[in-house]
């Protein structure tokens, strides 16, 4: 007998795509072909808190598939994507023959578990910040995407990189407005001081599955101080301070502003680390941190330092008035001057300036779709601007300088390894260590 017409074409489609080296996507799709009107057919992996404010992004794809830990949240997204499935388990989740494509929007601490698990069943994903929440993750989801290079598109929820001000930035060091660059520094002003771990708390409300809201990580009794409803984006300040479930402001508000002197230094990765900060908390990440990488040379810049400051540690300022309103930026020192940016906006201060002198910043107004660059590079479009790439060699360089911190010395780090040479306690705190029953590459 024969097979079905359908079961023939699906056959002759992936024998053709194996020879020709392209990628079948579970819903037998061929990568790089599908219409730029065709909709995409996306599962959104968290679909309460920061996934409400992708609602309107990704409306006009499938919305296939809604997965979240809190029933509450998924009753209410099923509001707007009546058509989807609702799973509670990520991994369920990932099992539905017709997605194509992953929205993560978890916690932090089963991010890089959620978009590895995603790129091994060829699926394209959107993986808010930070990509990984260990120097190992960091890894491992990049050398995943690497691997697929080409097949998947992948993009970090850095959204603010999509203001034109990143890419002046860039081109401005480029040109050399501020002479030969020597050095970069970043910070953030947030401070969210906790003392512990929260003590047990009666039981989760039967809406809530906290064993996989916990994930991989280690066994905590339920508190209702780890959850927040006030609204979407605020969630994440009630856990990711807590080494378990977050890396604290360098993941968080880290991840975007490292990101505008990211773009512009073209790095790789650190060859050392240090730390300076308060006194370590085994629970908590720290409110006042200040980090400092020994960043190679390229084929433009020589070797530079670049540093992150947060909680109140800042680097010194040229001028009185070089800071003034930037509660997140980057100072970018070279032999000519420094310059000055946040997100929207930056000054030029060339050397010998007076310290009292008023400054006038240039707001750089515009910017592109974030959301959109995804969408159009997962059906065939030109690679996006914060794959796994760029952003995970970032933020494995900002999780180094809290290994650093945590051991408290400086630190040589094989970037080709992945390891620590110097120091076999820092070199055991590049990875963490999961739950039974859960791993990194599932």
């Amino acid at each position: 007998m024969n097979a079905h017409p359908h079961l023939q074409r699906r056959t002759f489609l992936k024998q053709s795509a194996a020879g020709l080296g392209m990628l079948i996507l579970p819903s037998g799709i061929l990568f790089g072909k599908k219409s730029p009107n065709e909709k995409l057919n996306i599962a959104l992996i968290g679909a309460g808190g920061r996934a409400i404010q992708h609602y309107g992004a990704f409306s006009g794809e499938n919305i296939v598939a809604l997965c979240d830990v809190d029933d509450n949240a998924l009753a209410e997204a099923s509001k707007k994507f009546s058509g989807a499935k609702l799973h509670n388990d990520w991994r369920k989740c990932l099992e539905q023959k017709d997605i194509e494509a992953v929205v993560c929007c978890t916690t932090d601490h089963t991010h890089a578990h959620v978009a590895n698990w995603a790129m091994l069943r060829g699926l394209h994903v959107y993986c808010e910040k930070p990509l990984a929440n260990s120097v190992e993750e960091a890894r491992v989801v990049r050398a995943t995407y690497l691997a697929n290079k080409g097949k998947l598109a992948t993009q970090v929820g850095t959204q603010r990189h999509a203001g034109n001000n990143f890419a002046e930035v860039r081109k401005l060091i480029r040109e050399g407005a501020i002479g030969e660059l020597t050095e970069v520094a970043a910070w953030g002003d947030r401070r969210l001081p906790k003392p512990g771990y929260l003590p047990a708390a009666g039981d989760p409300p039967k809406h809530l599955h906290y064993d996989l809201w916990l994930g991989p990580s280690p066994l905590h009794p339920y508190n209702p101080g780890y959850f927040d409803t006030r609204g979407p984006g605020t969630n994440c300040l009630n856990w990711n301070m807590y080494w378990d479930f977050g890396s604290g402001q360098v993941g968080d508000m880290g991840s975007h502003t490292m990101d505008l002197a990211w773009n512009a230094i073209d790095a790789t990765h650190p060859i050392a680390a240090m730390a300076e900060g308060e006194p370590l908390n085994p629970d908590v990440s720290p409110v006042k941190l200040a980090t400092h990488f020994k960043i190679p040379a390229n084929d433009w810049r020589k070797e530079i330092k670049l540093s992150w400051y947060q909680g109140g540690a800042m680097p010194k300022a040229p001028t009185d008035q070089a800071f003034r309103g930037v509660g997140h930026g980057a100072m970018f020192t070279g032999t000519k001057g420094v310059l000055v940016a946040d997100f929207g906006s930056h000054v030029i201060i060339p050397n010998g300036t007076p310290a009292d002198a008023r400054l006038s910043r240039t707001g750089v107004k515009g910017g592109f779709n974030f959301q959109g660059q995804w969408i159009n590079a997962c059906k065939g479009g030109p690679e996006t601007c914060c794959n796994f790439d760029y952003a995970g060699r970032m933020i494995e360089t900002m999780l180094l300088g809290l290994v650093a911190y945590r051991v408290g010395a400086a630190i040589q780090y094989d970037p080709a390894a992945g390891k620590v040479t110097n120091n076999p306690a820092a070199d055991a705190l590049i990875r963490r260590a999961y739950r039974e029953g859960w791993t990194l590459k599932g």
